[in-house]
């Protein structure tokens, strides 16, 4: 096991990787040094600190430094090598090395010059376990040479015509930096027209007058030496066509000249580069500089394009007014042919530059550290790519490994080695060359092989202070070869702490992601190898957090007046807060009108400087809050009532500190029209993806003029304010410049990753794609992973477009998926995605559950069991089982009905369930099934049961029929659901006098093969009640109840008559459609006979039958003579007194003049309910028992013949309203067939909760 040092950590973000300080096989070579309390005892072969880089130009004027700095035990020793010679610093009085490390100081400053000292220098640190090499060190002395001296002609050109300033520097050591100036220092000015070249030249694409000047300087300046020189100051004059004519007459002869005549317009040639085509060559990760330059009138345009494909967005960018294109860090992707096109009105031309890029070698995996313990094995990667490939090589102590002493531990297999059961004669240091022939990369890498127990550097008992719900580190500082395992423990008998609730980092730090109260205590550290154990401890306290539980607010006070702002500080009782006072995040003024009591600061006589922001800042040891308030300072001259509106917009929208992914929007808010600006509301459009649509941003507080804003790559920002009041919210404010972010590599990932298949041998990957706004950069990508989750096998990917789902054909049937969906863009990729789990398709279950099992529970439940099927079987999720069963027929039945099959689904992986709602005393018959998403697997074998006797339903039906003086015959139907062998039926009935109060009950046994029975010597003219049921050898079964009255005197019954001395009514027909069953008779008179018939007609001629029945119950006892009896004669008495009284004051009146027409009076008061029957239509007068069904009232008139009934004992048709085929007896009681007919109370009177009775549903007579 490899030895790591993990030295003490202050502060570890959670999410980040812990800082990993140790002697460990994954540590570069210049990390933090060790930690001191082990270099007194622990060896360590040299590691190179520091070092002078490659290049190194000094500044010939100083002493020369070549910088060598390395750390080990013990302490290495220097040595220097010269242009590839050992190079003895002893013999050169001039050259020192600086004690404790390899630094060369060569006095050149004293005598000598710095050119004696050029050359190629390397460091050689070395101890008893190795020896490390620095790189070879170029030491060059700077150069700023002088320009040649040179006689420079006046210039002379005619308007329009181009020109190039040459300036060709004197070559300088670095090269020099060139600019153009005047005499008096002053940049000439540059435009599209006149720019500078890369080359240092100054290029006029066509002269105007205004170019003449006598002073174009050329100045070159060498930065290291921090000098500049200058060119000869060359004349320019620029003269038009009549001057030119002139000077041409006097002084010129046409020899001399190239005309006279003006330079026209013309269309556009380069002046840089040469030709239509040329080459240029770029390292990797340089800036590519690409440069067209073109003369022409009027004045060329310059474009750029990429003949193969598009300029990379966030690294190109335009100088020198377009003529020059540059690509900075340039990758092998940017080779290829670049464009540059020039135009003007007269034409265009263009110029294609080759492009090819290059590269120095670059690490992909440079050679680590490496801390091994005796016996151990181990390996050093140095893996280098460029362009050419570079060469490996591999060096052991700064000698090549071929030359090196032989090590049987170690193996070389290429840019590999391998070790394998060191030894402590393996330590060395290794060096890793790769080299191309546009550079080399070199790494030093130490094999250390140590055998330690383990330590723990942290200090015992340290105390750590946190703030509750904050996250809490405690450090485990250890080392240790092999590596120490670590755990960590609370309390004195507490078990060791988990990952579940806790987070155990590399270096051994714990972290408590959210501290609480109950955190707090005592931890133990224990580091353990197969050398030892050492264990620490530490402490923790959990404080709680700082608050500003009232905060300052924002106020408007008037010139001169007083104004107190609060701050009052809620701590832990163990911290001491310290409160300070801020104006505009500065201190407050020195003046004695700011006073600070206890919570409050108090700003007296108030001035218009005393306007600002005031903050309150609260600060302990472990945290700080701060709260602020806005004052705003008014006129105290009275002022009009106040018009409250909404605020004005903000205005002067600024951005400042442009950066990546954030931008500090600035603002000057608008009047606020009396009320308070509460809030300001920020809103963003992003021109290039939803351009006019505006989102939310953020809201500050409206005592904020300025936010800080996080931004999103690639997205051409605008931002506009709103301020809101408690009026409302204003109009947008103006919006700001647009601020183009830079393309970066997307942050977020698709969503709502699944995988579902839809067919037994697909997969198909589903995702929510990233919107334009999330996508960071173009080319917006998905590469889609997925490997099967309970295989070895690799992950397969493919990058597909911008879509949502992908579909993996050829899978197996149902089998676990790990799947990841990745978005990339042209930048790069997002973090590495979570893996999800998917399933390929599913296909239907291959088996049936087997064992199947039924127990019957009772006659209407049984419970069945079987086993489950094999998950592979499945074939899919398992969604459930599926019980079908059904009732088998009887194999004496000679048609079979159709079998009904019943299905009941138990979720989930049940292996049992309860069938309910069975009929008793019944073969069945079931099997089960499967399910999965797909459906249905195959049934298991059918299993028959048979459901045990249970207690008979109803019978069927109940009528009365054949009702005489002193019986009643009952038919019946059995029940429809027996449920088992009947036994016998049951019938009771009890008599129900005129009150309605119910009689004695009488029980009666029938037995089971009766479907009549006849009841004798009953009371005639009786109503009686009857309750029928059946039973089997469980139980008795449901009752069905009924009534019905014996007949009155026999020789009373006139069928056909219809009240006394009326003679016979003739006959009512009503056509009655063919489909009812019943129909409904109105107009009847209580307590009357009537006969029924009822016919049909058809092709066998017409077929009828009759029947009579009584309207209205009969009175419970024989009439009597009215005349006899002492209340009649009373009434008569009465009626008579009255008669006579009223006559009398009759008499009187007639006496004194006047009439009193009594007959007239007598009519209009007769008995409204005495009415005579109509002759036309033998109909009953206004009587109407239509909708209300109320019994008649007393004194009420029937035939002479008939009986009269009390109001409360009438009967109705109405408790009989749900039977079908309904059938009268002979005394008029009425017989139906009730389907599910609530029983009729005996104290319940006439009324009826049912649905509407044959009563309410007759018309008339048939």
């Amino acid at each position: 096991m490899p030895l790591k040092i993990m030295l003490k950590k202050k502060q570890l973000s959670a999410g980040r990787v812990p800082l990993l300080l140790f002697l460990c096989r994954m540590i570069s070579a210049l990390e933090v040094p060790l930690d001191p309390k082990l270099l007194d005892d622990l060896v360590q072969p040299p590691t190179i600190t520091q070092q002078s880089p490659k290049d190194y130009i000094i500044d010939p004027r100083e002493n020369i430094v070549i910088q060598c700095e390395a750390k080990g035990k013990p302490p290495p020793s220097f040595s220097w090598t010269r242009n590839g010679t050992h190079f003895d610093i002893d013999k050169d009085p001039l050259v020192t090395m600086k004690h404790g490390s390899g630094t060369l100081i060569i006095n050149i400053m004293a005598e000598g010059k710095a050119e004696t000292y050029e050359g190629v220098y390397q460091c050689t640190a070395r101890n008893e376990r190795g020896a490390a090499i620095s790189n070879n060190i170029v030491v060059r002395p700077s150069r700023s040479p002088l320009w040649t001296k040179e006689r420079l002609e006046p210039i002379i050109l005619r308007n329009g015509q181009s020109l190039v300033l040459p300036c060709r520097p004197p070559i300088g050591l670095p090269p020099a930096i060139i600019f153009w100036m005047d005499n008096s220092f002053q940049r000439l000015p540059q435009s599209e027209r006149v720019s500078q070249g890369l080359n240092g030249d100054l290029y006029f694409s066509n002269v105007l007058p205004e170019d003449t000047r006598e002073d174009y300087i050329c100045y070159a300046r060498f930065n290291h030496t921090q000098t500049i020189q200058q060119k000869q100051p060359i004349s320019l004059k620029v003269i038009s066509v009549d001057e030119l004519n002139d000077t041409i007459a006097a002084n010129l002869s046409d020899t001399e000249f190239y005309g006279a005549k003006s330079s026209k317009e013309r269309p556009p040639t380069f002046l840089t580069p040469e030709g239509s085509e040329s080459l240029k060559e770029e390292l990797r990760g340089n800036t590519l500089s690409l440069e067209c330059i073109a003369e022409g009138l009027p004045t060329p345009v310059i474009y750029w394009i990429k003949e193969d494909g598009t300029l990379p967005i966030n690294r190109t960018f335009y100088r020198n007014f377009k003529k020059t294109l540059q690509i900075t860090h340039v990758s092998e992707a940017d080779s290829g042919n670049y464009q540059c096109i020039a135009k003007n009105t007269l034409g265009a031309i263009h110029h294609t530059i080759s492009v090819t890029v290059k590269a120095a070698p670059y690490w992909i995996v440079a050679p680590k550290n490496l801390v091994l313990s005796p016996g151990e094995n181990g390996t050093l990667i140095c893996r280098a790519n460029g362009n050419p490939k570079p060469r490996i090589g591999w060096l052991t102590n700064g000698v090549p490994i071929e030359i090196a002493p032989d090590d049987p531990s170690r193996k070389i297999d290429g840019d590999t080695i391998i070790f394998s059961n060191v030894q402590e004669r393996s330590s060395a240091v290794y060096q890793c060359n790769a080299s191309n022939e546009y550079g080399y990369l070199l790494a030093n890498a130490f094999v250390n092989v140590l055998a330690e127990p383990p330590r723990i550097l942290t200090s015992a008992n340290t105390l750590y202070q946190v703030i509750a719900n904050r996250a809490a580190l405690l450090d485990c500082a250890f080392f240790g070869s092999p590596l120490p395992t670590i755990e960590w423990f609370k309390g004195t008998k507490g078990s060791a702490l988990h990952e579940d609730i806790y987070v155990l980092h590399d270096n051994g730090t714990l972290e408590i992601p959210v501290a609480q109260k109950d955190s707090t205590g005592t931890y133990t550290c224990v580091a353990r190898n197969k050398l030892g154990m050492a264990k620490n401890e530490v402490h923790l306290e959990i404080k709680d957090p700082t608050r500003i539980i009232k905060q300052p607010e924002y106020a408007v006070v008037q010139r001169g007046s007083k104004v107190s702002f609060e701050c009052k500080v809620k701590h832990d009782q163990t911290l001491i807060p310290t409160i300070m006072w801020l104006k505009d995040n500065g201190e407050l003024p020195n003046d004695e009108r700011f006073s600070i009591d206890k919570d409050h600061l108090v700003v007296t006589d108030v001035s218009d400087d005393d306007g600002g922001t005031y903050t309150c800042a609260a600060n302990t040891t472990l945290d700080s809050v701060s709260a602020s308030a806005v004052l705003r300072v008014v006129a105290p001259t009275p002022t009009p009532a106040p018009i409250y509106d909404v605020p004005n917009p903000p205005f002067d929208l600024e951005l400042t500190n442009q950066l990546d992914k954030s931008v500090q929007l600035t603002w000057t808010p608008g009047d606020d029209n009396n009320s308070p600006i509460t809030k300001f509301i920020i809103e963003y459009e992003d021109a290039m993806h939803e351009a006019g649509l505006w989102h939310h941003q953020a809201e500050v507080s409206g005592t904020q003029t300025t936010a800080q804003l996080k931004l999103s790559p690639y997205v051409n920002y605008s931002f506009r304010v709103m301020a809101e009041n408690r009026i409302g919210r204003s109009v947008p404010s103006e919006a700001s410049e647009q601020y183009l972010t830079k393309a970066a590599e997307p942050d977020l990932n698709p969503t709502a990753v699944e995988g579902l298949g839809t067919e037994p041998d697909n997969l198909v990957i589903t995702w929510k794609p990233l919107n334009g706004f999330e996508s960071n950069g173009p080319g917006l990508q998905y590469k889609v992973s997925w490997r099967q989750k309970d295989g070895d096998d690799e992950w397969t990917s493919v990058v597909v477009a911008n879509v949502s789902k992908y579909i993996v054909s050829g899978t197996p049937t149902f089998v676990p998926y790990l799947i990841k969906v990745q978005a990339l863009n042209d930048v790069g990729f997002a973090p590495e995605p979570a893996a999800v789990m998917g399933h390929s398709g599913e296909d239907l279950p291959m088996a049936a559950p087997g064992n199947v099992r039924v127990g019957v529970v009772n006659s209407t439940l049984a419970e069945v069991h079987w086993d489950p099927v094999p998950l592979k079987s499945i074939r899919g999720h398992l969604q459930g089982y599926r019980i079908y069963y059904w009732k088998t027929q009887s194999s004496s039945k000679r048609h079979r009905r159709h079998i009904e099959k019943k299905i009941l689904t138990f979720q989930g992986s049940k292996t049992h369930g309860m069938l309910p709602g069975l009929q008793p005393y019944s073969h069945y018959a079931l099997n089960v099934r499967v399910v999965n998403g797909k459906g249905e697997g195959p049934a298991s074998a059918d299993r028959g049961f048979h459901t045990p006797e249970g207690v008979p339903s109803a019978p069927s039906s109940l009528k009365i029929v054949n009702p005489t003086l002193d019986s009643l015959t009952l038919e019946w139907d059995p029940p429809s659901h027996p449920n088992g062998i009947l036994t016998e039926y049951v019938l009771k009935y009890q008599p129900i006098n005129s009150s309605h109060e119910l009689g004695p009950l009488v029980d009666l046994k029938i037995p089971a093969n009766k479907t009549r029975w006849t009841l004798k010597n009953l009371n005639f003219s009786t109503r009686y009640k009857f309750y029928f049921y059946a039973q089997t050898s469980v139980g008795s079964g449901s009752q069905i109840t009924e009534e019905a009255i014996t007949t009155v005197d026999e020789a009373g019954i006139l069928p056909p008559d219809v009240g006394a001395g009326k003679g016979k009514e003739e006959w009512r027909k009503e056509i009655v459609n063919g489909s009812r069953s019943f129909f409904g008779l109105k107009g009847l008179m209580p307590g009357t006979a009537y006969k029924v018939r009822v016919g049909t007609e058809g092709d066998s001629g017409f077929v009828s039958s009759e029947d009579v029945f009584e309207t209205g119950p009969a009175m419970a006892s024989r009439q009597v003579d009215i005349a006899t009896q002492g209340w009649f004669i009373g009434l008569m008495c009465a009626v008579a007194l009255l008669i006579l009284i009223l006559l009398i004051v009759c008499f009187i009146r007639r006496n004194k003049g006047g009439k009193y027409p009594v007959k007239e009076k007598e009519d209009a008061h007769a008995d409204p309910e005495i009415q005579p029957m109509k002759e036309d239509d033998g109909t009953f007068g206004e009587y109407s028992d239509a909708e209300d069904h109320k019994p008649l009232k007393k004194g009420s008139r029937t035939p002479s013949d008939r009986t009269v009934k009390k109001e409360d004992s009438d009967d109705s048709l109405v408790d009989y309203g749900e039977g079908v085929n309904g059938q009268f007896n002979e005394d008029g009681s009425f017989i139906g067939q009730y389907s599910g007919k609530k029983e009729k109370e005996p104290a319940e009177g006439n009324e009826s909760s049912e649905a509407p009775s044959p009563v309410n549903a007759m018309n008339s007579f048939v």
